[in-house]
């Protein structure tokens, strides 16, 4: 429910909006935004920052989603793009993270560069 989000928002410091390449999802990340929106009124310091998840790699819309997502400014979009692997669902079949599956693999350099990026974004001073 929106108030859920609304309750979540105001208790985060940042919020990751997780959004697949798809313009149903760039589209429904508008109620997310205007939700964000409400509550920076009363947390100015709240930073957000959007996630491409389950990217295909090579597609014209996995591309195409960045551009999209600028109509949102000023939340910001992380370079950091997770992909469609079937690594994930492996993983998760097996109750693993994973980085447990393989410690060099495509998906765990994503989540690892992932990770990367949004701890260097938590700590940088200007809120988004």
């Amino acid at each position: 429910s929106n108030e859920l989000t609304r309750s979540a928002l105001l208790a985060a410091d940042l919020v990751v909006i997780p959004v697949q390449p798809s313009p149903y999802d760039v589209w429904a990340a508008r109620e997310t935004v205007k939700l964000l929106q409400e509550a920076i009124v009363f947390k100015e310091v709240l930073k957000s920052v959007f996630a491409i998840n389950r990217a295909i790699t090579g597609t014209a819309i996995s591309r195409d989603v960045r551009a999209a997502l600028a109509e949102y400014e000023p939340i910001p979009t992380l370079t950091a793009m997770v992909g469609q692997r079937v690594a994930f669902a492996e993983s998760a079949a097996r109750g693993q993270v994973v980085q447990e599956l393989s410690e060099d693999s495509p998906a765990t350099r994503e989540i690892i560069a992932l990770v990367n990026e949004l701890l260097e974004y938590a700590v940088s001073t200007t809120p988004a």
